[in-house]
């Protein structure tokens, strides 16, 4: 009986995420993201930041931002830009328990919501909606799929947050062995 409660629990997440993941995905997507750096708090449209992650154009305002913050462009395309192997089904299972929630939590200090509200909420449906794509994650990825228009990013905690995402999905890979691949 309780076996079933369980399963029945995590059905229920799973549906909850997917319902969530496909809602996400087709109303609400980030347009702009501000840096926090201090009390400078630049924007530039998630455009911008996704053509310096592909292309390492780096531009005006994004230029000036650096400048202001003595960031190396190359350095924020590099974080932007690395991939971490990560299964959605692993990701879901468990970043939806105490665990995943204290994770997000701390990824959500440097990644959030305008509102500083629902942002463990938000960043579960960026990162397993990242993840879903092609089994990789990158922060790119999590900022063009967060689920509100603006997302706010703590530019002094930008290579902090990389490195806290990528110790969070290798090891749940590690802690839950399932294929990377679903094919």
């Amino acid at each position: 009986m309780k076996f079933s409660i369980q399963i029945l629990k995590y059905n229920l997440s799973l549906i909850v995420s997917i319902v969530t993941l496909l809602y996400t995905n087709s109303a609400i997507a980030a347009e702009r993201v501000t840096f926090k750096s201090g009390i400078f708090r630049p924007s530039v449209s998630v455009d911008e930041l996704t053509k310096l992650a592909e292309t390492g154009e780096v531009s005006q305002s994004l230029n000036f931002y650096f400048n202001q913050a003595g960031q190396d462009p190359k350095a924020v395309q590099k974080i932007l830009t690395q991939e971490v192997n990560a299964n959605p089904v692993v990701l879901d299972r468990v970043l939806n328990n105490q665990i995943g929630e204290f994770l997000l939590d701390r990824i959500g200090q440097s990644v959030s919501t305008p509102s500083g509200q629902a942002n463990r909420q938000a960043l579960r449906s960026a990162i397993i909606l990242s993840a879903n794509k092609d089994n990789k994650v990158s922060l790119i990825e999590i900022i063009q799929n967060y689920p509100t228009t603006e997302v706010i990013v703590d530019g002094e905690r930008l290579a902090q947050t990389y490195n806290q995402l990528y110790i969070l999905v290798e090891s749940l890979q590690r802690v839950i062995p399932i294929p990377i691949s679903l094919s």
